[in-house]
């Protein structure tokens, strides 16, 4: 096998030598590439590769951005007063930079006013154009109709 690593010179030796060699730097031989010919090893102290190595996880997962969705519920009934309120949570919502997915609840029987929640929809979305994206137009998935929203960049 092929040994490297920071004070070794890289060389290739037998198993057992290789491991000597590791047991006297009192560090670890970690197997770094098996399918090559030949395999590859490296002498290092393994415990702080894996911190190292979780380190850059954590580091890695902290930049990521936090995509948040918030839901609004109509009904295909919904009033004017009750959709100005919906609006105004919405409109908080975008600024705030989360998605927004309002969708229309159909219950029982109030499934044959599809185009009443459709208007519904698109009214919410022209109302929210200024501010938000339409990511998805409305789409009728069961007993429910929604439409997503992305915020615009500023």
């Amino acid at each position: 096998m092929r040994v490297v690593g920071d004070n070794v010179e890289t060389a290739v030796m037998v198993t057992h030598k290789a491991l000597a060699l590791a047991n006297e730097m009192e560090l670890d031989l970690v197997e770094i590439s098996p399918n090559a010919d030949p395999p590859v090893c490296k002498i290092i102290d393994y415990k702080k590769f894996l911190y190292a190595q979780k380190k850059k996880q954590k580091e890695i997962k902290a930049k990521q951005a936090k995509v948040v969705v918030k839901e609004i519920r109509f009904g295909p009934n919904t009033d004017d007063h009750d959709f100005q309120f919906k609006l105004k949570h919405a409109r908080k919502f975008l600024e705030d930079g989360a998605k927004v997915k309002a969708y229309v609840f159909f219950r029982g029987r109030t499934i044959v006013f599809k185009e009443r929640g459709e208007i519904l929809l698109l009214r919410f979305a022209t109302e929210l154009e200024d501010i938000g994206s339409v990511e998805q137009m409305p789409k009728l998935e069961g007993k429910r109709m929604t439409i997503m929203f992305n915020p615009k960049k500023k």
